[in-house]
């Protein structure tokens, strides 16, 4: 059997030392996108950890149970499935709508849901490109605007975007991926000036290079195709050396979630060891 791995497969950590106090977010409620795994997963993981109690939406009704299951069990509070769609407006307001009637807030909204893959510009189809654009762009506007609506609007809220680094200096092969995030960078800023009077803050968070995570393993796959200096060559571009954790994101969230960044709003958060710093698109303009 193979051995359980938390750093790239979506279970929940075996000990996890709090570097926040344990209630931090006692008796508050998270709605998540792309909650059931990756680095959403980890976020719904910490959240809970420190007192949240937790939504995760996404299409996989199956992978969504499963998720939930191991979330109540590691942190001992409550964690909703809901199977939706974000490109879906209607799919994400009746989720919203299941949400509030089971816990009856909801105190932090998390856009984690997203979609990518490697490919050239030039054998990018338009459908392709639209797609990735309408989960990361268009469903993270489905989102915050469904919660505005339902219960922002009135007891404001938090809301947590999850970027890149990818748009800062240009990546090969991701300009599907690095044009959906720069529009959500765009839009956490127009949404921080336009709801703030509704002491509604809006962040966001961009995570560089992260182990274990979908983007990285295909990443990986291409890495391994060539040769061992290849991957050396791409830790040479991180000023600290090496790929951040899903638990580095989450610890973040958990910043940005809380009262401990109550005067932060507009903000982008670059969580990526100095990866753009460091060199841009160059690990992967050595593979092209």
């Amino acid at each position: 059997m193979a051995q359980k791995d938390p750093n790239h497969d979506d279970y929940c950590l075996e000990q996890y030392k709090h570097q926040f106090q344990v209630d931090l977010l006692q008796g508050r409620v998270a709605f998540i996108t792309g909650g059931g795994s990756g680095i959403g997963f980890r976020m719904a993981e910490l959240l809970m950890r420190h007192g949240c109690h937790v939504a995760i939406g996404s299409r996989r009704r199956d992978k969504l149970q499963e998720s939930a299951q191991r979330l109540s069990a590691a942190t001992g509070r409550e964690c909703l499935p809901i199977q939706m769609d974000v490109r879906k407006y209607d799919s994400v307001k009746n989720a919203v709508e299941e949400t509030l009637q089971k816990f009856k807030r909801i105190d932090i909204l998390i856009n984690s849901a997203a979609g990518n893959f490697l490919c050239p510009a030039a054998s990018l189809s338009s459908n392709a490109f639209r797609t990735v654009i309408e989960i990361d762009t268009v469903g993270c506007y489905n989102a915050s605007r469904a919660v505005y609506d339902a219960y922002f609007k009135d007891n404001g809220g938090c809301i947590i975007n999850i970027s890149a680094t990818l748009h800062y200096l240009g990546q090969p092969l991701q300009v599907h991926a690095g044009s959906a995030k720069a529009a959500i960078d765009a839009m956490t800023r127009h949404l921080a000036v336009e709801w703030g009077p509704n002491n509604i803050r809006v962040n966001c968070i961009a995570p560089g290079p992260i182990e274990g995570t979908v983007g990285m393993r295909k990443l990986g796959g291409l890495m391994l195709e060539g040769s061992p200096e290849v991957k050396d060559k791409m830790m040479s571009y991180i000023p600290l050396g090496r790929m951040g954790t899903r638990t580095e994101i989450a610890e973040s969230a958990v910043f940005l979630a809380s009262d401990l960044s109550s005067y932060i709003t507009g903000a982008v958060l670059v969580v990526d060891g100095g990866a753009w710093l460091g060199g841009g698109g160059g690990p992967m303009k050595s593979m092209l």
